[in-house]
């Protein structure tokens, strides 16, 4: 719900607060006052296009803030929640007009795109008339309201589901018979791939084996030169570290005769120096394992050499030579077994078809039904709001060539304001005072269903009066029981209707002109609704016929 709006040096607004309430909300003032202010600033600050002449001669920046209470708004929180933009349950959109740079537009603190802020807007409120927020006049805005007339909601969901079914199966069905169709060369040309890898053992093991071994013979003489030494200096050559410990272990022998604390180190040393003979026998058994061999060399040089010519041919790394064969021979297996899969995804994709029709089809026919009902209740509405001869149509034409997610129907809202008028879709009722008009027929045969909480009425009365006018009033009111309207009029048969009311008005010092408006007690309400009905003198009747026309409204509510 709207809560409050915030103006500062719009056009001739220096400065304003308003607060709003649930409910329906007149706004009223004489011819040129301004009134049409609030709605043009509720539409900058939900994304309509600015330029500078809108900021106040004089100032260097206009700004618009607006409050919404979104608590019980389950969509727009969503909404927010998705986008990072959430504040509890308050909505806060502010847009600043900027005389030499950009406007600038911010949800919550948050600096954002206009045309994010126009997706937050058409959950949040709806500007009935020749406007640009205006959900109705969208072919996918009147499938969902019929939709959410006729209580089909879930069964438009299963019926996007099967859709999404049947989709997933045909794509899966074409992509394996376009494989299909090209299966005996792709088999072919695995089969080539396969064989040309197993042929050159390209498994982890061998792989690692082979490098190793590599290794190994690259540094032949390097390994027998070096762990030669090593022997020497071990047990061949003399003073060899083995014969130095065997006498330092027999001297430690003798002296530990003498003093037995010697015997742990003796023992120390002669475990030493099997350990150095151990070393030495694994050193010999070493040397004699290792051999120069070019011929191994070149072999495993040209092993390794094929492994990274296919590895390069494949430009995958060589160790993953294993995982791309073993992929191939999966798919080549896969490719075999293509006829077999081919038949099972085209039952698929029939059963899921038959679903998504059958589905479809008896969303087709509630929907038609719903759409008769419908047509009838708002064709009747148009008849008491001052377009008898009026026709209005649901049009659920069925298109089951053009299946789609929300089924095989196009709906269209169709009207013909006058009687001996073609039907042309809402959008194109020249009208805003008819278009307002059908809008408001619209909005209260489906008020239970609608998720925008406010609705903005504007030259919602042009062209009508007396009875007419009255039936307005209360369509409006009826409304606002349920939902937050606001509208603009200059009638009082429909002012005397509202809950809450405002006044628009100018002020002059004769240098400066602006525009205020006040929200009126219960004694400016009647002099509000005398001045409509009475013009410049007003008497105490026409008082009183506006104080009955307010208790009368209030009755009836």
């Amino acid at each position: 719900m709207l809560s409050q709006i915030t103006i500062r040096n719009l056009v001739i607004v220096r400065s304003l607060e308003l607060p709003l309430t649930a409910g329906m909300t007149a706004l009223t003032g004489e011819t040129g006052a301004g009134k049409s202010i609030l709605i043009d600033a509720l539409g900058l600050a939900l994304g309509d296009k600015t330029d500078n002449s809108m900021i106040r001669a004089g100032e260097d920046k206009a700004e618009i803030t607006v409050s919404f209470d979104l608590s019980s708004h389950a969509a727009a929180l969503e909404w927010l929640e998705a986008h990072d933009l959430a504040n509890d349950d308050e909505c806060l959109v502010r847009r600043v007009l900027v005389r030499d740079g950009r406007s600038r537009a911010y949800v919550n603190g948050t600096p954002t795109p206009l045309g994010l802020l126009r997706e937050l807007a058409e959950l949040m409120i709806d500007i009935h008339g020749q406007h640009a927020h205006q959900s109705l006049l969208r072919p996918r805005a009147q499938r969902q309201l019929l939709d959410d007339y006729a209580g089909l909601q879930q069964q438009a969901k299963q019926t996007a589901q099967a859709f999404h079914a049947w989709h997933e199966a045909c794509v899966a069905y074409e992509a394996l018979k376009q494989a299909g169709e090209d299966r005996a060369n792709r088999l072919d040309y695995l089969q080539f791939q396969i064989t040309e890898l197993d042929g050159i053992a390209c498994d982890h093991d061998t792989l690692r084996g082979l490098e190793a071994e590599h290794a190994r013979l690259a540094h032949a003489d390097r390994l027998l030169g070096d762990t030669g030494t090593v022997l020497a200096q071990l047990a061949t050559e003399e003073p060899s570290l083995q014969s130095s410990l065997n006498r330092a272990a027999h001297t430690l022998a003798a002296l530990s005769d003498l003093d037995p604390a010697l015997k742990e180190t003796q023992e120390l040393l002669e475990t030493a120096g099997i350990q150095i003979d151990e070393a030495a026998s694994s050193l010999r058994h070493y040397r004699d394992r290792v051999e120069l061999d070019p011929q191994r060399m070149q072999q495993i040089d040209e092993h390794l050499g094929r492994l990274h010519d296919a590895a390069r041919k494949h430009r995958v790394r060589p160790n993953e030579l294993a995982d791309l064969l073993e992929a191939l021979r999966s798919e080549a297996e896969t490719l075999h077994d293509a006829d077999n899969e081919l038949r099972r995804l085209e039952q698929r994709k029939g059963a899921a078809e038959d679903a998504f029709l059958s589905s479809a089809q008896w969303l087709s026919k509630a929907r038609g039904a719903a759409a008769q009902k419908l047509s009838q209740t708002v064709g009747e509405s148009m008849q008491t709001l001052g377009m008898r001869g009026g026709h209005f149509r649901v049009a659920c034409e069925t298109e089951a060539t053009k299946p789609g997610v929300h089924g095989i129907d196009h709906i269209r809202f169709l009207v013909a304001a006058n009687p001996g008028q073609p039907e042309a879709p809402l959008a194109d009722v020249a009208s805003g005072g008819e278009l307002s008009r059908i809008s408001l027929a619209i909005q209260v045969a489906t008020a239970n269903c609608g998720t925008v909480p406010t609705l903005i009425f504007d030259e919602v009365d042009v062209g009508i009066g007396g009875a007419v006018a009255e039936i307005v009033g209360q369509l409006l009111r009826r409304l606002g029981n349920g939902r937050q309207v606001l509208c603009v009029t200059h009638l009082a048969q429909v002012a005397s209707q509202s809950h809450q009311h405002l006044r628009v008005h100018k002020t002059t010092d004769g240098k400066t002109t602006e525009t205020r408006i006040d929200v009126l007690g219960n004694e400016g309400r009647i002099e509000e609704i005398a001045r409509m009905l009475g013009g410049v003198d007003i008497t105490e009747q026409t008082r009183r016929h506006a104080d009955e026309m307010i208790r009368r409204a209030q009755l009836v509510s």
